[in-house]
């Protein structure tokens, strides 16, 4: 089996492991992840936040977000870029801010060039993953939206922090040359 065949088998099991948990399950692991992501954002100061509405079974994301509302941080959400395939733009997100579903299904800010924010200007950036390891490296849905997006991060000025469920962990992932570990990953 091949590094994309591999990825690929550890990408469904995961993924069926993940939707199968319980809402119990998911409810608590959100509540950990939010605690976790709450502290880490008051000791690193953090004020522009990247997140991601959560799909698919992901940990909820929404808890974390009317938290950080109610702190008055800079929230941002990713949209597909509409010229640069496999791109993502982060635009700011407000409870008011228009929504509409991008061809994955999944909700994002209506475009308003207005609204984004340049990624040098974000502290922290939460993302999403399939599976991690103890390394910190992620396995994205396979599009290399975010891949593309954690490139040199390090001269960005944002840190990268994976959110998952204990079940997404796995031993060691087979790596690609284009793939970047996370500064850290919360798990719950």
């Amino acid at each position: 089996m091949n590094i994309q065949q591999q990825r690929q088998q550890i990408r469904r099991q995961i993924r069926k492991t993940r939707t199968n948990l319980t809402a119990l399950q998911q409810q608590q692991a959100a509540e950990s992840v939010t605690q976790q992501a709450l502290d880490l954002i008051e000791q690193s100061q953090a004020k522009n936040i990247a997140l991601y509405f959560s799909f698919d079974g992901e940990i909820s994301t929404q808890p974390l977000i009317e938290t950080l509302w109610q702190q008055n941080k800079n929230l941002y959400l990713p949209v597909l870029h509409p010229f640069a395939k496999h791109h993502l733009l982060f635009l700011r997100y407000l409870p008011d801010t228009p929504m509409v579903q991008n061809h994955f299904g999944i909700w994002e800010p209506k475009l308003n060039v207005q609204h984004v924010l340049p990624l040098n200007e974000l502290d922290m950036l939460f993302t999403p993953l399939v599976a991690f390891d103890k390394q910190g490296n992620r396995l994205g849905m396979g599009g290399g939206f975010y891949d593309r997006t954690l490139q040199n991060w390090q001269q960005k000025s944002f840190l990268p922090i994976g959110l998952a469920h204990t079940c997404q962990q796995v031993e060691a992932l087979p790596i690609e040359h284009w793939d970047v570990p996370l500064f850290d990953i919360l798990v719950g």
